[in-house]
């Protein structure tokens, strides 16, 4: 177990996948872990739930605490950051999860320079998932114990040594669970279209997506295999699955993934220069775009 008070500033679904995969590993005790919101009913939740002790004032959360987590919206980090200065003891170690902010703003704006950004994405709420960090120049060994430890809680975690993997893993595997979604979406519908009943789509699709990942794991762990080897495997000339896949490249299926995945990218590096959100103007049938 981890004899350390760890506050966290923000309390939202990452904040609570971190709380949760801690006291699921019996790396914290609850009475230790500190949550600090601006909505009481969202920290008295995680009392009930966890029995962790709540907050609304950041600045008390944070005092005398031994682990500082940020897990604010990125267009709040700035005030945030200055009421939180000089509040972080010495000793603390701060971990962000707010995507695109750099360790310069950050230490900066607390003065504070034992800082690690990370970037973490949504199956971490079920010990799942996969985080890129990296820390400052500052943060001690035993810091990096203590980060990879709870980063640990939340499933796989990856240490890089240049910040612009963050911007990049950002876009790759911090969002990607939405391009996931929206790909099971359209498979999940299609299946409908054909007949299926929506329940009988949706576990045609899951099981699908499990088995086939699952399949080149244990491939790639064996043989050391390319995904597009076990791709070719299953396309037959002339067969279902090459008519599907010209279709798919056809309408540059492999082209939107990369220029979609590239825009994350691009815009967390905005974020990170705090550059205005631009909302696209709807068409002209009033529509959206």
């Amino acid at each position: 177990m981890l004899d350390k008070k760890i506050a966290f500033i923000g309390s939202g679904a990452m904040g609570e996948a971190m709380i949760a995969g801690l006291i699921r590993q019996g790396l914290a005790n609850p009475a230790s872990l500190l949550t600090a919101d601006v909505h009481t009913r969202r920290v008295e939740d995680l009392r009930e739930r966890y029995g962790t002790q709540p907050f609304t004032d950041n600045r008390l959360a944070a005092e005398g605490a031994d682990l500082v987590v940020l897990s604010v919206k990125p267009q709040r980090l700035t005030e945030v950051l200055k009421a939180l200065r000089g509040a972080i003891a010495p000793h603390a170690l701060v971990l962000s999860i707010v995507a695109g902010a750099k360790i310069a703003k950050i230490s900066n704006g607390l003065g504070h320079e034992a800082v690690v950004r990370s970037m973490p994405n949504t199956p971490a709420q079920i010990g799942q998932g996969i985080t890129v960090w990296m820390p400052s120049a500052a943060v001690s060994e035993e810091q990096k114990r203590l980060a990879r430890k709870l980063l640990g809680a939340l499933g796989q975690q990856v240490e890089v040594d240049d910040e612009n993997y963050l911007d990049m893993a950002t876009a790759l595997s911090g969002t990607g669970p939405a391009y996931i979604f929206l790909f099971m979406e359209a498979m999940i519908d299609a299946g409908v279209h054909m007949g299926f009943s929506r329940q009988v789509s949706e576990q045609l699709v899951v099981e699908t997506l499990k088995g086939s990942v699952a399949y080149f794991e244990a491939r790639n762990q064996r043989d050391q295999v390319h995904v597009a080897t076990l791709r070719n495997q299953v396309t037959s000339p002339g067969g279902t699955t090459a008519q599907a896949l010209y279709y798919l490249e056809k309408a540059g299926f492999r082209t939107a993934v990369s220029r979609a995945i590239w825009a994350a990218y691009e815009r967390s590096i905005e974020l990170g220069k705090e550059k205005p959100v631009h909302i696209p103007e709807t068409n002209p049938g009033g529509g959206e775009g």
